[in-house]
């Protein structure tokens, strides 16, 4: 059997609402065990009615629709259901343009809201959709992996990638309301659980020193799944490959992100801290024709950018071996792809966080605090992409 501690005190077994306040008004996160069921509920509740539209894909689609169909259909609403292909190479224009038939199919109007069921990449194209469709109509965000619960389905952010880089079309769009059920993680792969870790462990970077710790804890047992014979105080025991994480841990990440949007709803200015990893990441997953999973790419870009924070004086070696070290105990990868420096550094050139010509690194100080750094060198960059364990 395996097992898994809880973090953090909250009530487990109840369901939390977050609130996100954004320049134009708020949306609330709904967080806990079996909440999809109750999607229906809560959307009416908001005031909306009548036709609306389910975005996503076969692999999700057949495990988590009819809940949240039966939910729609309970409450009033009447909606259709839309596949859309499942992968970073289909979150494009062409599938874009492909929604907005569905929708008109559909009959959707200005007051129909599309909801979007999967993970990040189809919450971002159903995302732009929505954004674009009738020059704008409501939007749902029902997170089913991991990455998406405590990252991308929070903030507004939309688009969809260019064959020259990622994310170079989009839109802030900000939802009615996200839907957390963290039941739904049951039937993710283990390789996209671990890879939505690395978020998690980004988020205890930028701005949860106690979150961070929790996962060091016992060689991160707290998320880890590992066999164990007995029964510890407060474990979750679960059958394999069964995966979920407490509530109370998806909250407090959860909450990092919250925080810094309310900060900085458009990206202005702190709000680029949520980037940490991303800069070498974006560029590992260009290099690798975006078969590369996220997650993966940002947890390598994690430490790229710690060894780097470490060779410019800005933070002690120890704090980059603790990222290192967590990262591989949760089982993510920590060594740069044998792509040739020069071939990153021109991949890093179409990142969209670009200043003019200038690159933008988020960088440690310490867990818990990061700052945007400019002009760190070429030299800099590439001598730490050379670093070989």
């Amino acid at each position: 059997m395996y097992f898994l501690t809880p973090a953090f005190k909250i009530e487990e077994n109840r369901m939390h609402t977050i609130t996100v306040a954004h320049p134009t008004g708020s949306y609330p996160i709904y967080l806990g065990k079996d909440v999809l069921a109750q999607t229906g509920r809560h959307l009416a509740k908001l005031g909306h009615s009548g036709r609306c539209a389910v975005v996503t894909n076969e692999t999700v689609g057949q495990h988590h629709a009819e809940p949240l169909l039966e939910s729609l259909h309970a409450a009033g609403f009447d909606p259709a259901r839309i596949n859309i292909p499942d992968g970073e190479q289909f979150k494009t224009l062409d599938t874009v343009a492909g929604l907005y038939d569905k929708f008109i199919e559909a009959k959707l109007d200005r007051r129909s809201p599309v909801i979007a069921l999967g993970g990040g990449v189809l919450g971002d194209t159903a995302g732009f959709a929505a954004a674009s469709f009738l020059r704008g109509v409501p939007f749902v965000q029902i997170p089913t992996t991991l990455l998406a619960m405590v990252d991308a389905s929070v903030g507004g952010k939309t688009g969809v990638d260019l064959p020259q880089g990622k994310n170079l079309v989009g839109a802030f769009k900000q939802p009615e309301m996200v839907v957390v059920d963290p039941n739904v993680l049951s039937t993710l792969p283990e390789a996209e659980f671990r890879s939505g870790m690395a978020e998690v462990v980004k988020h205890g970077i930028i701005d949860a020193p106690g979150l961070f710790a929790t996962l060091e804890k016992g060689r991160g047992a707290s998320l880890r799944l590992q066999e164990q014979g007995g029964r510890g105080e407060n474990a979750y025991f679960l059958p394999t490959p069964y995966f979920l994480l407490p509530t109370s841990l998806l909250y407090e990440a959860i909450n990092v992100k919250v925080r810094v949007v309310q900060e900085d709803p458009f990206e202005q200015g702190r709000r680029a801290v949520l980037n940490l990893g991303h800069t070498f990441g974006h560029a590992f997953e260009r290099l690798a024709n975006f078969e590369m999973r996220h997650g993966e790419a940002v947890a390598i870009g994690i430490v790229c950018a710690a060894r780097l924070a470490t060779r410019l004086g800005y933070c002690a070696g120890e704090t980059t071996e603790r990222i290192t070290a967590l990262l591989t105990q949760l089982n993510l990868p920590v060594q740069v792809p044998s792509y040739p420096p020069a071939d990153i550094w021109a991949a890093m050139a179409t990142d969209k966080k670009r200043q003019g010509s200038t690159l933008r690194f988020i960088l440690p100080r310490d867990i818990g605090d990061v700052d945007i750094f400019r002009d760190v060198g070429r030299e800099n960059v590439e001598a730490v992409l050379e670093i070989s364990e």
